[in-house]
């Protein structure tokens, strides 16, 4: 979780007391003291700081030409203006000069926190702002190693990827979607080492589970808090204390149970069974769901407030057969992965079969990608992935793609081109595939002899054994 850093600067140590025993009263733990304003930009220089408090009347340095020095040199840092100055003059000019506000001695507690808390969530939007612009400048992931076990090269993985580094250390909620076996706990744990690594991270999958038996899997419970509570219990939001608890299939989450996550999540606290009192949830939220939330919530199955909390930020992950410049990189990477794990020799992976996979729909996404391969490793017993162990699974009507052609375009294209070889050899497969193996139909549908297409197909056979 982030923790703001903010640094109180006044000549009196008494006004220093006094603000910093509000602010942790409010929460606020990481908080700096500065009785002399010759050293205040020092410490800006040496550690970092989110929001300051400044006085106005001090000796050496005015906090006007502090507050002037502070905007040239750090103009991220917020500044709010605490003083016994009541005059418009005075806190016109400091709003000038950049101040966020300019609250006026002896400043009431609760507006004091009020001031505070809108002045860090604008540094946060601000600085979520910024590492976005300066985010989309460039292709690549900065920390390229978080996203180790997503294999990918497509434009719109690595901009997905970006995206996750801008908005990992805002604390919010993250919401990603995207169909069965495309990686969504994966971009969670990458998006937990970005921001919390070695830290817990808590997976658990909600689909179908009651709201008793949600409520004691989060949030625990106390003993005697049911027949059988004979000891009290942790829930799962208190194990993943500093960390990420991360909700999988969030969309089948029952009524009941979406009020109690919408308080966690809005709250930043929970109930456990049998408690009077509530404790504090320090595990930031990530929620996954291949459901369309917002078709669930516009049928009144999923509640709006609790939509809007979750996709504060919001990931879309493609399915596999909309990025098909990945197969041959997870095709790479899945035939060493088996190879390492049966002890030998990754086989070599033929062209031919990865335009045969390239072509393929793959309905279960890249989990699917990986059983094929895993099967055909285990089975492979030459130095070469034979294509024949994947013409079955590849031969599925549901896996097949299918675009609508207009009357000029004869052919579909992929992405990525077949060579002229793997192009022959596909449309001799699939005229087989229409004539239910026959090969004299076969012939005729691809304007060649019957003698010719058999030797084709023996020139084939041989090359998938």
């Amino acid at each position: 979780m982030y923790t703001p850093h903010i640094l109180i600067v006044d000549d009196e140590p008494a006004s220093i007391d006094s603000f910093e025993l509000i602010l942790m009263a409010g929460g606020v733990t990481d908080i700096m003291r500065c009785d002399d304003s010759r050293r205040v930009m020092d410490i800006l220089a040496e550690q970092p700081v989110d929001l300051m408090l400044l006085d106005l009347v001090m000796p050496h340095i005015t906090g006007e030409e502090l507050l002037e020095q502070i905007k040239d040199a750090h103009p991220n840092v917020e500044v709010v203006i605490i003083t016994g100055i009541d005059t418009v003059d005075s806190a016109v000019n400091c709003m000038r000069l950049g101040a966020f506000d300019y609250l006026v001695k002896p400043v009431d507690e609760t507006r004091l926190m009020s001031t505070v808390t809108r002045a860090l969530e604008m540094h946060r939007l601000k600085r979520e702002n910024s590492s976005l612009r300066s985010g989309f400048l460039s292709d690549e992931p900065d920390r390229p190693e978080a996203f180790a076990h997503m294999v990918a090269r497509d434009a719109r993985m690595l901009r997905m990827f970006k995206y996750v580094e801008a908005v990992a250390g805002s604390g919010q909620p993250v919401l990603i979607t995207g169909e069965s076996g495309t990686g969504k706990e994966l971009l969670a744990r990458a998006l937990h080492t970005l921001t919390a690594e070695g830290k817990p991270f808590v997976p658990v999958n909600v689909a179908g589970v009651d709201d008793t038996v949600f409520s004691d899997t989060l949030f625990g419970h106390l003993k005697g808090a049911y027949t059988g509570a004979q000891n009290a219990r942790a829930g799962l939001v208190e194990q993943a204390s500093g960390g990420c608890l991360f909700l999988d299939e969030i969309g089948d989450l029952s009524a009941a149970s979406q009020v109690k996550l919408l308080r966690l999540i809005q709250e930043r606290e929970y109930f456990p069974l049998g408690a009077d009192l509530p404790k504090s949830a320090e595990a930031r939220v990530v929620a996954a769901t291949h459901c369309d939330l917002e078709a669930a919530r516009d049928d009144n199955r999923f509640r709006t407030d609790l939509y809007y909390r979750l996709c504060i930020h919001h990931v879309h992950i493609p399915p596999l057969r909309e990025r098909s410049d990945d197969i041959p990189l997870l095709v790479e990477h899945f035939v060493h992965k088996a190879a390492a794990q049966l002890d030998r020799k990754p086989p070599h992976v033929p062209d031919r079969l990865i335009a045969r996979l390239t072509a393929y729909a793959f309905p279960g996404n890249v989990r699917e990608l990986e059983s094929m391969i895993f099967d055909a490793v285990s089975n492979c017993t030459g130095d070469t992935l034979p294509v024949a162990a994947f013409r079955e699974r590849l031969a599925n009507d549901a896996g097949v793609q299918r675009i609508e052609t207009g009357p000029a375009d004869l052919v579909a294209f992929p992405d990525s081109l077949p060579t002229l070889a793997q192009a022959s050899d596909q449309l001799v497969e699939e005229a087989m595939r229409r004539s239910g193996g026959k090969q004299t139909a076969a012939a005729r549908m691809l304007g060649i002899s019957q003698p010719a297409l058999s030797k084709r197909l023996k020139k084939m056979a041989a090359e998938d054994i």
